[in-house]
């Protein structure tokens, strides 16, 4: 994946990356930082949701009515899809015949 100048303005050094996981995960990464003047830039919890291959809501969607940083607490204790896939591949080759 070659990212484009959008990209590159928008992402910096982390465009190839991130054109990799949006074309991975058929979706458009969400924006990364919450801009609040009192508190400063946090990090956004649609992309960590987003990074962590999760679909889209899964923790972020409204009718949840988790806070922010409910949300980060559940993302944060949440597996990663694609690394349960490779263990339990990896377990069931391990069990033999």
């Amino acid at each position: 994946m070659v990212p484009d100048r959008g990209h590159l303005r928008r992402w910096g050094r982390y465009a190839p990356a991130i054109a990799r996981w949006e074309h991975i995960t058929g979706r458009p990464a969400p924006a990364p930082a919450l801009l609040n003047e009192a508190k400063g830039p946090r990090p956004a919890p649609e992309f960590v949701e987003w990074l962590m291959g999760l679909e889209r809501g899964r923790v972020t969607e409204s009718n949840h009515g988790l806070t922010a940083n409910q949300q980060f607490t559940a993302l944060g204790n949440n597996l990663l899809p694609l690394h349960a896939a490779v263990a339990l591949g990896g377990l069931a080759g391990a069990a033999g015949p």
